[in-house]
């Protein structure tokens, strides 16, 4: 009996896989527990939906992500900080206040978790860092501290 996997189910398959199991096992276990469904026409037309839907979301996330990126590859941020006596600055510049800047200089919104700096900043000078979104989809910016 051909049945659609709604739950991972250890041994068989993934949510989402349509498999060939014993009538036993299929009507006995998977579907009474509410693992699976019968595999009729109108299940796998609805299964057809659910997997297209989910690759147009992922495919627009995708969209999404380079338009980001190609407003900001290449690009400088330049993050003003105050500091003491030999140019250390009081505390550190973090990933939050480099999506901040982002924000605010090239009205890119990048959350703070996908900035990863290359060194700490806790001095005026250039820095790197890497800005890795969904899907593979990233870049390199540079960041200029300078005095307030």
């Amino acid at each position: 009996m051909k049945v659609i996997l709604i739950k991972d189910v250890k041994g068989s398959g993934k949510a989402g896989d349509v498999i060939n199991a014993a009538d036993g096992y299929a009507r006995n276990y998977l579907i009474a527990k509410g693992f699976a469904l019968e595999a009729n026409s109108k299940n796998m037309n609805d299964l057809a939906g659910k997997k297209a839907s989910a690759q147009h979301k992922i495919d627009v996330e995708i969209a999404d992500n380079k338009k980001s990126v190609s407003a900001l590859e290449g690009k400088e941020v330049v993050i003003k900080a105050k500091a003491g006596q030999g140019g250390k600055l009081f505390g550190a510049v973090t990933a939050a206040a480099v999506s901040e800047a982002i924000k605010a200089q090239y009205g890119v919104d990048i959350d703070k978790k996908k900035i990863n700096l290359k060194t700490e900043i806790k001095a005026y000078g250039d820095f790197d860092a890497a800005i890795k979104l969904t899907h593979g989809v990233g870049c390199e910016i540079k960041i200029k501290v300078i005095e307030e």
